[in-house]
């Protein structure tokens, strides 16, 4: 660091556990002006006119990115919002996210409605955020017009979404989607279920889980990966499968991997920490689409996420007000809220199985900077936006839903026990979260290439 940053230095973050991209190790974290200057020695000098912060034995993480979140502002601001959505991505850790184009109204499809959402969105936001578009089957010609106006990627559907405003697309329509983003170089998002595979599957209404697991087979996700990894290796387009549950899939995707294919794929907290088996009859803070499957599968999803075939963990983090979590798991809205515990409840499972919070930054925070192109986010090194989650990994806390900030505090967390206690959030180099409390927002917009 020359003498010149040095003077430049704000801050000075220190640690016995700092997870940078070579590793765990002592480290003293120089910040300047909201990025990080340096990764010093742990006892390097604290330059003049720095501020000190010593977090002793608590590890700091890069900031985590979360690219799945559904806020639902304006339109549904009774589901959720800006100020709660990043709040509760604050106080776990989260320092970016991305907002989906729908459940909100109007949906992220044109120009017109990416700045009614950022607009809104603007004076709420306590975590950098950025948003993806929408693709539909009448807005082809909105999409090249989006992507100049700075959405991240493309989100379509390939079944039914669950709200008419953003209908799916077909495979003819996907394809003339999918070329016309492969075209200027753009990402598809997809929400891989196969709409006859679902019609063909038993449907019955009612409270026991396993009726409602029976109406998602695998199948319909393995067929729709398997046609997504077709369309993508015809067109060498650049596409990404969303919250992957069907572990019988993983095969289809390392092999298009290895030849090439441009596809990377995530899964979710959910799927990676509970299971069919423990899903009470009636309990649907539980339902999501795809579905929770079981035990036997969440190995399979672990072991690619060792081996590298999952390439990151978000949370789809889904919330509705809670009259509309009825008992029936056909009726009921499909949707998990899980911002803000999404990184203990990985950890607790991560540490069961053997990895390293290492791991996790890399599943958490650099894959998913990756994804979206957010060459600022992601890592603790020199360069990057001063963006860190300090955690006690050992602590545990039990979930109560009281204590939670998103906006309808329905979990199916609750109760749970879970390692990793976030004792603060720093953004750009300015502490957000401390013990639990929330500063007044001072996130920024984002936009690809920022």
């Amino acid at each position: 660091m020359s003498d010149t940053h040095v003077t430049d230095v704000d801050l000075v973050l220190r640690s016995t556990r700092v997870v940078t991209p070579g590793g765990t190790r002592p480290a003293s974290i120089a910040v300047a002006a909201g990025r990080i200057a340096a990764v010093l020695p742990h006892d390097a000098e604290v330059p003049p006119g720095a501020r000190l912060e010593d977090v002793g034995d608590h590890v700091v993480l890069p900031g985590l990115v979360d690219t799945h979140v559904h806020v639902n502002d304006p339109g549904r601001t009774e589901w959720e919002g800006f100020w709660t959505a990043t709040r509760a991505a604050a106080a776990g850790g989260i320092t970016t996210l991305l907002d989906m184009p729908l459940n909100s109204l109007p949906p992220t499809t044109t120009v017109g409605n990416l700045r009614v959402k950022q607009d809104v969105a603007r004076p709420k936001a306590h975590v950098d955020t950025g948003f993806w578009g929408g693709a539909l089957p009448g807005n082809v010609a909105d999409l090249r017009p989006l992507y100049d106006a700075g959405v991240f990627g493309f989100k379509c559907f390939l079944s039914p979404s669950g709200v008419e405003e953003f209908p799916e697309l077909d495979q003819e329509q996907l394809a003339r989607s999918l070329a016309e983003i492969a075209g200027f170089g753009g990402l598809l998002i997809v929400h891989a279920e196969d709409p006859h595979h679902l019609a063909a599957a038993p449907q019955r209404p009612g409270p026991r889980y396993a009726d409602f697991l029976a109406s998602r087979p695998r199948d319909a996700e393995n067929t729709a990966i398997a046609n997504l990894v077709a369309q993508a290796r015809r067109l060498d387009a650049r596409v990404h499968v969303l919250h992957l549950s069907s572990g019988d899939a993983l095969p289809l995707i390392a092999a298009a991997k290895a030849e090439g294919v441009r596809i990377t794929v995530e899964s979710c907290p959910h799927f990676l920490t509970l299971t069919a088996e423990e899903v009470p009859d009636g309990a649907t803070e539980f339902k999501c689409c795809p579905p929770i499957r079981e035990a036997r599968n969440q190995d399979v999803l672990w072991q690619g996420l060792a081996d590298g075939t999952i390439d990151c963990v978000v949370s789809d983090h889904s919330p509705c007000t809670g009259d509309l979590k009825t008992p029936d798991f056909a009726s009921a809205w499909g949707g998990i809220s899980s911002l803000q515990l999404g990184l203990p409840a990985i950890w607790t499972e991560a540490r069961r199985r053997g990895h390293t919070l290492e791991d996790v930054a890399r599943w958490m925070s650099a894959a998913p900077a990756e994804l979206a192109g957010l060459t600022r986010k992601g890592a603790v090194e020199a360069g990057r936006d001063a963006d860190f989650a300090v955690l006690a990994p050992d602590e545990t806390f039990t979930v109560d839903p009281a204590e939670l900030h998103h906006r309808n505090r329905v979990t199916a967390y609750a109760g749970r026990t879970l390692h990793g206690v976030v004792k603060s959030t720093w953004l750009r180099g300015t502490r957000i979260v401390e013990n639990g409390t929330v500063a007044e927002p001072t996130g920024r917009l984002l936009e690809r290439n920022d």
